[in-house]
């Protein structure tokens, strides 16, 4: 299997939503509206072109990864929300997610960001490096799960001395 990783173009975005839409349409933990907070990310200046990557097969589209602009606490300090990541249902456990996952960390690290925050399973996020933010007293603006609300510093240290709350986009609170 051949998977191709690029950036995402305007013409995709139809088709991303789809794999979106397909990728939560069984998850437990979602409200199943991921496809309308990119869509709505994509309107934002929190929206970075060259973070929003697909993955093909065949020239089929069956993944996706979003990291979009976010600042932590009182300082402002930037960094990333990686939200959301999705391989519709027949492609999962190929690796797909993986090298997307990769990918978009090894870009964001290439482009000058320092660190990225995830809101997701530990036990997946954990693969990548990622811990809880809270090692570093970061919080999210709503009550989460501790294990859930993870960070990770794309270069040693990078948050040292970072904390508080973290600022997302409004359109993730739409």
């Amino acid at each position: 299997m051949k998977i191709n990783l690029r950036q995402e173009q305007e013409t995709d975005y139809p088709v991303t939503e789809q794999v979106i839409k397909q990728a939560f349409a069984h998850e437990k933990m979602s409200d199943q509206t991921e496809h309308d907070l990119v869509a709505r990310l994509r309107k934002t200046d929190a929206f970075i072109p060259e973070l929003s990557i697909v993955a093909e097969v065949d020239d089929k589209l069956v993944g996706q990864i979003l990291l979009s602009r976010v600042t932590i606490g009182e300082r402002a300090v930037e960094s990333l929300a990686l939200a959301p990541i999705s391989v519709v249902p027949a492609f999962q456990k190929q690796g797909i997610g993986a090298r997307l996952m990769k990918t978009a960390i090894e870009k964001a690290s290439e482009l000058g960001y320092t660190s990225v925050i995830v809101l997701g399973h530990p036990s997946y996020y954990s693969k990548f490096g990622f811990i809880p933010a809270s090692n570093w007293n970061i919080k999210a603006p709503y009550p989460v799960p501790d294990e859930a609300f993870m960070a990770l510093e794309l270069h040693e240290k990078a948050l040292k001395g970072v904390k508080g709350v973290v600022n997302y986009s409004q359109a993730f609170m739409e």
